[in-house]
């Protein structure tokens, strides 16, 4: 259990925000689990030099990208708004992020809860880390936390060690 700084409630280990304030609670016990930074980026740098493109995916018209879940070679189709977070779910957790990554293995992957954003502004699609604890690697760089950083159609994307290629509609 943590307790609140801020108001005393009880939450949940691994909690991220109190249910009863919205404080940010500061005992973060149960952290992601940590892989080596050296052993994800060259990894990835074999994966950019050897990832095909698949076909663009048949989704409705609204989606705008999809995500290629390189491991089980799942799309998932992203539509009907402008940004979306990346990451896992977690039991007790308030905020649950956009796009839940829990079914792929994410936990053993590397993924943060909220790992990262991807948003389509103007023209363009930008992904950004949201202080990960594993990182966020674009075609085997790693990102800057908090810096929007321009994605195109068959980067892939690597969230802690999780694969994923983005395809733009």
């Amino acid at each position: 259990m943590i307790i609140c700084p801020n108001c005393q409630h009880k939450e949940m280990s691994g909690a991220i925000y109190c249910s009863k304030c919205g404080a940010q609670l500061i005992d973060m016990t149960i952290a992601t689990h940590k892989i080596h930074t050296a052993e994800t980026r060259q990894e990835a740098q074999r994966d950019a030099t050897r990832t095909q493109l698949p076909p663009p995916p048949a989704v409705h018209l609204q989606s705008w990208i999809s995500l290629n879940m390189i491991e089980s070679g799942q799309i998932l189709p992203l539509a009907d708004r402008t940004e979306f977070t990346l990451g896992r779910s977690a039991e007790g957790q308030p905020i649950i992020p956009d796009v839940d990554l829990s079914p792929q293995n994410a936990y053993a992957n590397g993924v943060s809860r909220l790992h990262a954003v991807l948003k389509l502004i103007q023209d363009h699609i930008v992904i950004m880390d949201l202080g990960s604890s594993n990182g966020t690697y674009l075609n085997g760089n790693r990102l800057q936390p908090y810096i929007e950083t321009t994605v195109a159609h068959g980067d892939v994307i690597y969230l802690g060690k999780l694969k994923i290629q983005v395809l733009i509609e």
